[in-house]
């Protein structure tokens, strides 16, 4: 089976891909693949994908719009109080779910 995405990252003229047949351009010409780029293209979709995993792992666990909707409206008749817990929801689930690190490049 043919890694469609890691196909479409590696050869942006791409536009067909079946896995019985292989890789297609816009003319209907066949691409020639070679496995060491679709190889290497799929490592880095794995490395996006490990750091954002943080993103897609907090996005149930957030309180909803709805909840911030209430909170701001009692914060504007001066009672915080649902607003605060709102907050403290908000960094609980960041702190469960820690954005990495970012190594810098020399």
């Amino acid at each position: 089976m043919l890694n469609h995405e890691a196909i479409r990252r590696a050869y942006s003229n791409a536009v067909t891909i079946d896995d019985g047949t292989g890789a297609f351009d816009a003319d209907g010409n066949q691409i020639q693949l070679d496995q060491s780029l679709v190889d290497a293209a799929a490592a880095v979709i794995a490395a996006e994908q490990a750091a954002t995993a943080y993103q897609r792992q907090r996005q149930p666990e957030y309180p909803s719009l709805a909840e911030l909707a209430d909170a701001l409206y009692w914060a504007s008749t001066g009672d915080t109080t649902k607003l605060d817990a709102y907050y403290a929801a908000c960094g609980a689930v960041k702190a469960k779910y820690p954005k990495p690190e970012v190594t810098q490049c020399p």
